[in-house]
């Protein structure tokens, strides 16, 4: 039977605990050879002890079946434990897999790839992954050899009785054979829409403020109702065609037993079989039974772990971002220049950037601006090398940025995003997050920078406060000045400000942009904001309408200009002055 690449590929993963997996080996061979010892005894048992005159000492019964099963558990918790030793170590090499390859990602990748179908593969498909592998090696190894062993013993005892006892085996490779295909595909099917559950199980936590506002929670509990119920009608599904493997062979043992009987009697009438021959017979065929019928259902795990693992193995295999390039030598200039640069996002017809021409100089602050959709994130995705541009290039102190490698490239770059990111840490790890070697004065005026140090000085714990998951154990203007003392102690020579100072009040936002303008002096900065009257003091402004640039001047140049920066700041100037 050919091996599932997939299957071959976790087997390829114990080779570095061949040690034990042989050890767990060893363990299943003893296990197996202990198997006709009962039956064995219960043969010598009934002809010497029951039969005519006993010959049989008494003593020895029970020290052979308390030896028997000494042995058997020896064995039994000797592969028990062994697997369950070298099936975590798999499970942890796996899931590290997964994430380091999630770390490495483009941010592309999940534009095909939902959070909840990322977290559903490592922690959820993975585990099939290692179950298939753990009962399908424990099945073929153990029970296999458990089955040759107690042929071996029925031959031996009578080979015309085992004969018919022959018959279940090509019958239940037949019912597992016609039963595997189906359970694959209700598996893959399976795990898909376990991995929908888990996305919306997730949304669900994220967004349970914005649900509980817009009075969500029916349309919430429709959309995880619908989900489960159909979650479970592929669990009975696939229950049934697994469970129906169960009474058939039962159905055929029964038979096969009721078989052995009848021509078991012809033997004894005629003398070739003596009573304890035919309960020694008897005890291991059914003994037998029970290794068929694990046979028989690896079939489920085997189908459930193939299904699991091509979406564990395709995220291993994704794609990650490049790893070339070369290292800058020293700390850049800052020099940006955007030279006919377009993109268009993966899967999508129309450009979202067109004919981009930008010349920044060293420690300019430029200011993008114009109408939702108009590009201006997207632009400043492509500086990290979030997004490769999909023609043009992007340069860094003369330099073509796909020539840079990612990590020294990033490490000129700050960057404050509308959408703060905080982890579930200390004040100071959040501060100096990425430095292995955090430097507490360096946190500390970053804080001061920051317009932290009130807020910090009010935590129980100062900078060893733990603030919870996102930060959510602080306001959202506290959280944006976080963000904002992050990038303050990173001092990288290019900032991006995307929307920094959204989610601030006036006084907050007043003392923030203070000390932006100080964290901006020296350092190229770009600004988004749509807010203009934050980027009034900006070196150059940007004007961009459907990915293009339509104007670049000044606020003052713009304003003189009466073009589509000024019909922008007068229209905000009215709301606000509505307002």
């Amino acid at each position: 039977m050919k091996i599932p690449p997939h299957f071959r590929r976790a087997l390829a993963m114990f080779r570095p605990y061949k040690t034990r997996l042989a050890l767990a080996f060893l363990g299943m061979i003893l296990t197996a050879s202990t198997e006709p010892m009962f039956p064995a005894v219960m043969r010598v048992l009934l002809d010497r002890g029951f039969v005519g005159k006993p010959t049989l000492q008494l003593w020895m019964v029970p020290v052979a079946v308390v030896g028997i099963f000494v042995l058997r558990g020896i064995s039994t918790f000797l592969t028990s434990y062994m697997m369950t030793w070298v099936t975590t170590m798999l499970l942890n090499a796996i899931r590290a897999q997964m994430f380091a390859r999630v770390l490495d990602v483009p941010a592309s990748f999940y534009a095909s790839s939902s959070v909840g179908k990322v977290i559903n593969g490592m922690m959820f498909e993975a585990q099939q992954v290692i179950d298939m592998v753990r009962n399908v090696l424990t099945s073929l190894i153990r029970d296999s050899l458990t089955v040759i062993v107690l042929l071996a013993f029925l031959i031996w005892l009578n080979w015309r009785l085992t004969i018919v006892a022959l018959v279940l085996l090509p019958l239940t490779a037949v019912v597992v054979r016609l039963t595997g295909k189906r359970v694959r595909k209700l598996t893959r099917e399976y795990l898909e829409i376990n991995a929908e559950l888990t996305q919306v199980i997730e949304e669900t936590t994220r967004a349970n403020q914005v649900i509980k506002i817009f009075g969500g929670q029916k349309y919430e509990n429709d959309r995880f109702e619908a989900r489960a119920a159909k979650l479970r009608r592929y669990s009975m599904r696939m229950a049934s065609t697994l469970a129906a493997t169960v009474p058939i062979t039962q159905i055929m043992a029964a038979c096969a037993v009721a078989t052995v009987i009848v021509i078991a009697l012809i033997q004894s009438s005629r003398g070739q079989s003596t009573v304890g021959d035919f309960v020694s017979f008897i005890t291991a065929m059914l003994m037998l039974l029970t290794p068929l019928k694990r046979l028989a259902e690896v079939s489920g795990p085997l189908q459930r772990g193939l299904a699991a693992s091509e979406a564990v193995f395709g995220l291993i295999d994704a794609k990650p971002e490049r790893t070339t390039g070369e290292t800058l030598p020293q700390r850049a200039q800052g020099r940006l220049e955007f030279a006919d640069v377009s993109f268009t996002y993966p899967g999508q017809a129309q450009r979202a950037l067109s004919g981009i021409n930008l010349s920044i100089m060293p420690g300019e602050t430029v200011a993008f601006v114009g109408m939702s959709g108009g590009g201006k994130t997207t632009l400043v995705s492509l500086v990290p090398n979030f997004f490769s541009a999909s023609s043009g290039e992007i340069r860094l102190d003369g330099r073509n940025i796909e020539e840079i490698a990612l990590p020294s490239l990033r490490a000129q770059i700050a960057m404050v995003s509308q959408s703060v990111v905080l982890f579930d840490d200390t004040v100071a790890a959040n501060i100096a997050y990425g430095d292995p070697s955090p430097d507490i004065a360096r946190v500390q005026a970053a804080v001061r920078a920051a317009y932290l140090s009130d807020v910090v000085a009010q935590l129980p714990a100062g900078l060893d406060t733990v603030i919870g998951d996102n930060g959510n154990r602080l306001s959202g203007g506290q959280r944006q000045r976080m963000a904002i003392a992050r990038a303050i102690y990173k001092d990288a020579p290019i900032l991006i400000l995307d929307e920094a100072t959204s989610a601030l009040d006036t006084e907050s936002e007043r003392a923030v942009q203070a000390a932006l303008e100080t964290l901006m002096q020296g350092r190229t900065t770009l600004v988004i904001a749509h807010r203009l009257s934050t980027i009034e003091r900006a070196d150059r402004i940007v004007v961009l309408v459907g990915g293009q640039v339509v104007e670049v001047g000044s606020h003052e140049q713009l304003l003189e200009r009466d073009g589509t920066y000024a019909s922008l700041y007068h229209l905000q100037f009215a709301k606000d002055i509505a307002a």
